[in-house]
């Protein structure tokens, strides 16, 4: 078994494009349009096993409350694993990305928080021990 497709929801499926490509390097592996939105999905590297993220529109009226108080709290929707969270963060900043944490050591991982542009918080995690 494996894991083939996760979802992120986003506000914006352009400017999510734009910066989960752009920024953060994933690849397009399908962009499909259905009507008003795009069936979206990138991956991490060029890895046929890699998994997928579509990136879905919040049209769902459940999406959009669940999303915000997710970001309210402060709660990261999901983890990006890095080899090196401190300069992984110091690149990210330099982009123009804002971290709502910055690299935090927290025993057996450090971690960051940042925004996706798109209504998420997504961390950075580099596991030490």
């Amino acid at each position: 078994m494996k894991l083939q497709t996760v979802s992120i929801f986003v506000d914006d499926q352009q400017q999510a494009l734009e910066f989960y490509t752009g920024t953060l390097g994933f690849e397009v592996t399908a962009d499909v349009p259905l009507g008003e939105h795009r069936w979206l999905t990138v991956r991490l590297g060029s890895s046929a096993e890699a998994t997928e993220v579509s990136l879905e529109p919040k049209s769902h009226p459940a999406v959009a409350p669940f999303t915000d108080a997710l970001a309210a709290d402060g709660i990261p929707y999901c983890a990006l694993s890095v080899d090196d969270v401190r300069a992984e963060h110091e690149r990210l900043t330099g982009l123009g990305v804002t971290f709502t944490q910055p690299p935090t050591d927290m025993g057996p991982v450090i971690v960051a928080v940042f925004e996706d542009t798109c209504g998420n918080l997504l961390q950075l995690a580099q596991f030490t021990g």
